[in-house]
């Protein structure tokens, strides 16, 4: 249509069309101006976020190549020096005869065998364990009283043959070790127990072989470790049988027993000739006043961990028939036929009776068990003085030895107080049980 047919009513609404075509381009425009500021803010935050990604990768890549090395050097370090530990109870887990009678030959044989059986039984059972696992072996005994239990049950002709047996054993390998704890209650005991805490948590200690069929107190050590990762570590070696409370506890570790290396029976001294004859010599000299000197000699208290020992001093050899049990040592049956006719020398004065029986005398009964003389005791006091936790090793024997002790030194007890504090400590049963021969034990016996 042309311009000049157009009214000026026509034009204005043609202008009012354009101008508001151009004001929606207009709006348009300004619309995706603003949409392209927003994506390139948001293509700026990526940016800098990818950046900061890209450089926490590189450091974390970094980060854990230098942990990596660090670990392969710590899993080196732990791996290196590996080795067993083979912790043995003496007193207890004893040789066999046939070994212990050749001396340091036979202590010799004893390592040669123990080496051998561990090192197969770590082969056969325990994989997991370098080859090149190394054998530390620690036996801890009373070296005195174990001699002189052996030679008085006839296992061997002279005491010294004990000491010869571990020092052949200690000198044929560079790790096997025999410690002598001497004489005292638990002595090896506490050193064991200790012992078996520290290389449990040791990484370079593989495995423990634990020597203590014998001794149910080693149950009150075993008993703390329930979970499968630490039993795991643990085998119960077996030389006498399993005593009740470690037989209950035989399922949660593993055992092994070397053949032909440790005895399998208990030490028993009152079915030997030298005891019955001891008995007879102490019957016979209870005949004798109690003005007169006697000549039975004075027990040693040796912590046996199976029968007591009746006597230490050795009586001076008379001629007699050879004992069966040990020809070439004097028997007390000699002795007991001439007891009355002893005489000490006048310099070296010897207890008299009653002074014997008042010191180191311990009732027992026919069968050599030893028993506690009855007592009577008042319920309530007996309670009250257990609820004041005092210590009784302290109080009772004065030789307390743990530093410091969890229980009471300081109180100052009445008479009344102190005879119910020896109820109390004769209610924790005796380890030793009835065999026990230590004259100030003051723990009970059944």
């Amino acid at each position: 249509m042309a311009l000049e047919s157009m009214s000026d009513h026509e034009l204005r609404q043609r202008f009012e069309m354009l101008k508001g075509v151009e004001h929606h381009k207009n709006e348009l425009i300004l619309e995706l101006l603003s949409r392209v500021d927003t994506l390139d803010q948001s293509y700026q935050q990526m940016a800098l976020d990818h950046q900061r990604e890209t450089q926490f990768n590189r450091e974390g890549q970094l980060r854990e190549r230098k942990l990596q090395d660090e670990l392969r050097k710590l899993k080196a370090f732990m791996n290196r020096d590996p080795f067993v530990l083979v912790l043995i109870d003496g007193d207890g887990m004893i040789f066999e005869d046939s070994l212990v009678r050749k001396g340091e030959l036979g202590g010799k044989e004893a390592a040669a065998g123990l080496w051998n059986g561990i090192k197969d039984h770590v082969h056969d059972e325990l994989p997991d364990i370098p080859s090149d696992c190394r054998i530390v072996t620690r036996i801890y005994a009373n070296m005195k009283g174990l001699s002189e239990v052996c030679w008085r049950a006839g296992i061997v002709e002279k005491a010294s043959l004990i000491e010869e047996f571990y020092r052949g054993f200690t000198g044929s390998k560079i790790l096997f070790d025999f410690i002598d704890v001497g004489p005292g209650k638990d002595r090896a005991d506490e050193k064991i127990n200790e012992l078996f805490k520290l290389h449990l948590g040791n990484f370079h200690c593989q495995h423990i072989f634990f020597g203590c069929s014998h001794d149910n107190g080693y149950a009150r050590l075993l008993e703390q470790y329930t979970e499968p990762m630490v039993t795991d570590r643990i085998t119960l070696l077996e030389g006498v049988p399993f005593e009740k409370e470690l037989y209950a506890m035989k399922a949660k570790y593993s055992t092994a027993k070397i053949e032909n290396l440790f005895r399998s029976t208990k030490i028993n001294v009152y079915n030997q000739p030298l005891y019955h004859a001891s008995q007879s010599l102490q019957q016979h000299s209870m005949q004798v006043s109690s003005n007169e000197t006697i000549s039975p000699p004075i027990p040693n208290g040796y912590q046996s961990p199976y029968q007591p020992i009746i006597g230490t001093s050795t009586p001076s050899p008379a001629p007699s028939n050879p004992s069966t049990m040990n020809p070439k040592a004097p028997t007390w049956a000699s002795a007991a036929t001439s007891a009355v006719q002893i005489v000490s020398p006048p310099a070296t004065p010897t207890p008299t009776l009653s002074s014997l029986a008042s010191s180191t005398e311990i009732q027992r009964n026919r069968f050599g068990q030893r028993i506690d003389p009855p007592t009577v005791y008042d319920k309530d006091e007996v309670d009250r003085v257990r609820k004041m936790k005092l210590c009784n090793v302290h109080f009772l024997r004065g030789d307390c030895g743990y530093d410091p002790c969890t229980h009471s030194h300081n109180k100052k007890l009445s008479k009344s107080e102190m005879a119910a504090l020896k109820t109390v400590a004769r209610m924790v049963p005796c380890r030793q049980g009835s065999a026990c021969d230590d004259p100030k034990c003051m723990y009970g016996h059944r």
